[in-house]
């Protein structure tokens, strides 16, 4: 179910998470400028967007893929929004090799290519699963690998610090969103982007 937390991401900073949720441990909360300008985060959408979407997500959260399109369509038709897909591999070691390959992509400009071809697939993902997914796009697997261990350090530093993120709100699992300074917690459909939409714009 979506929820809607009416704090701006500076509010956040101010209360911190155990002032949201009694009795969680307290976590340093994120900055705006390390959630929405980390410069090792890809880029989809508008780099020069006036409106920035954030999403935490799993290649194998079922939520995240089955309203993916909707946020696609939804930034193509717009024209001028920052997409953010952050990884936060919460469901296990195929979710971190399926992170770990396609930020493995950025490195040859195929990361919007493999990024898509992981989220058209259906529910929980094998090995196998993945690199048929990134073939079937025209993708090796072994060369986004040699591109992710090249990189490895800088990388993994990204998914920590998206993890660290998650934390510092409160998260609680996969989908969750940032439209403008608003966090939406669940799944979105084209009709709650779309609202999100406009309200961070007006």
């Amino acid at each position: 179910m979506l929820t809607r937390r009416n704090f701006t991401l500076g509010t956040l900073a101010g209360l911190g998470v155990a002032g949201l949720f009694p009795g969680a441990k307290a976590q340093t909360p994120p900055s705006i400028e390390d959630v929405l300008f980390d410069p090792d985060q890809p880029v989809l959408g508008n780099p020069q967007g006036d409106l920035t979407i954030v999403e935490y997500f799993d290649y194998q959260c079922p939520f995240c893929k089955r309203n993916h399109p909707d946020l696609m369509r939804a930034v193509q038709q717009d024209g001028n929004i920052r997409l953010l897909m952050k990884d936060w591999p919460i469901f296990g070691a195929a979710s971190v090799r399926a992170s770990q390959l396609v930020l493995g992509a950025v490195a040859d400009g195929r990361y919007a290519q493999a990024h898509a071809a992981l989220m058209a697939t259906p529910g929980r993902l094998g090995n196998r699963d993945i690199d048929a997914a990134l073939q079937g796009a025209g993708l090796q697997p072994r060369t986004l690998q040699a591109g992710y261990r090249q990189d490895r350090s800088r990388l993994d530093g990204l998914i920590a610090r998206n993890s660290r993120q998650a934390a510092g709100f409160g998260l609680s699992g996969t989908p969750a969103f940032i439209i403008g300074t608003v966090i939406y917690a669940g799944a979105m459909n084209a009709g709650d982007l779309a609202n999100a939409i406009q309200d961070a714009r007006g």
